[in-house]
């Protein structure tokens, strides 16, 4: 296959010093083995192996070109096991565990072109609570999680991690859906729509709107990212999302995304996990780099 013949009998010639003893093992006449040497020995213009009494022992050019050959016959044989792999690729299943939000945005999105082109694997896709969604990686019940501020935890290898800031979100005929950015004040006059107490964006927004010295009290409260959407789309409240949440709306033309000019305005994190140390699968791989190329 490919060179890799020819390869294969310069390396056993090297490791067993013997054009014979290579032919034996390879079954293959020590006389085709032979001129095969002889023939890149022309080509090269150097003596790969010395002729000795007992035996052929590498030139120092033949250290050079067995060294390249074994670097060559081991990446040949990754590349037959990717091709393996992917010939494999016609059945089995990905769990990503992540919230509402981004189930609904990004990894929809993601998952429909996966799907389209390796239509014989299953993606399940688990909206859960962060706790649990650490919880369910950890314990290798789901390939990957992805979510927005995950506590860092021994047991996760963090593949993504992407800051991004949360900004004010608001229906498209919004009087400040215009804004490039705006300061965190200019919000002060609309209802507020805030994440519950459960969710790590409630302290996030909380905090910035007290060190902005700023006293408000939210009209809404959920921890539904998709209530905090609707209820912007519908009215003209004021949500605070990152980009991803909205990207879809965004697109449709349904929300605006503002950012916000304090700096106190917390940095959100989104990051992709899969369990420390676990050899992921080729479909999980797969989608891995599929949703990098959409996060950015």
């Amino acid at each position: 296959m490919l060179h890799s013949r020819v390869l294969r009998y310069i390396d056993e010639v090297a490791r067993l010093g013997s054009i014979r003893a290579a032919g034996d093992r390879l079954n293959v006449a020590p006389s085709a083995i032979n001129k095969h040497i002889l023939q890149l020995e022309g080509v090269i213009g150097e003596p790969l192996f010395e002729r000795l009494p007992r035996g052929l022992r590498l030139t120092p050019a033949g250290e050079i070109l067995v060294a390249h050959v074994r670097r060559t016959i081991k990446e040949y044989s990754q590349v037959e096991a990717e091709i393996r792999d992917i010939k494999g690729l016609q059945s089995g299943e990905v769990i990503i565990a992540t919230t509402n939000g981004l189930a609904e945005g990004i990894v929809a999105k993601t998952a429909t072109g996966f799907c389209a082109r390796h239509p014989r694997i299953r993606l399940s896709i688990r909206n859960m609570p962060i706790r649990e969604i650490v919880k369910s990686v950890a314990d290798g019940e789901a390939d990957l999680g992805f979510a927005f501020n995950l506590p860092p935890t021994a047991q996760l290898e963090t593949l993504v991690r992407l800051e991004t800031r949360l900004g004010a979100v608001v229906s498209s005929d919004h009087p400040l859906a215009g804004h490039e950015m705006m300061p965190l004040k200019n919000c002060t006059g609309y209802p507020l729509i805030f994440a519950d107490r459960s969710m790590v964006m409630h302290s996030i927004v909380s905090e910035a709107f007290v060190a902005a010295g700023l006293i408000v009290e939210p009209t809404f409260v959920t921890n539904s990212i998709e209530a905090m959407k609707s209820l912007a789309a519908l009215s003209d409240g004021i949500a605070f999302l990152s980009k991803f949440d909205v990207a879809e709306e965004q697109h449709n033309g349904t929300l605006a995304y503002v950012p916000i000019r304090d700096g106190t305005f917390g940095k959100n994190v989104l990051s992709l996990v899969q369990r420390e140390k676990r050899g992921r699968a080729l479909a999980a791989s797969i989608f891995t780099e599929d949703l990098k190329r959409s996060l950015h």
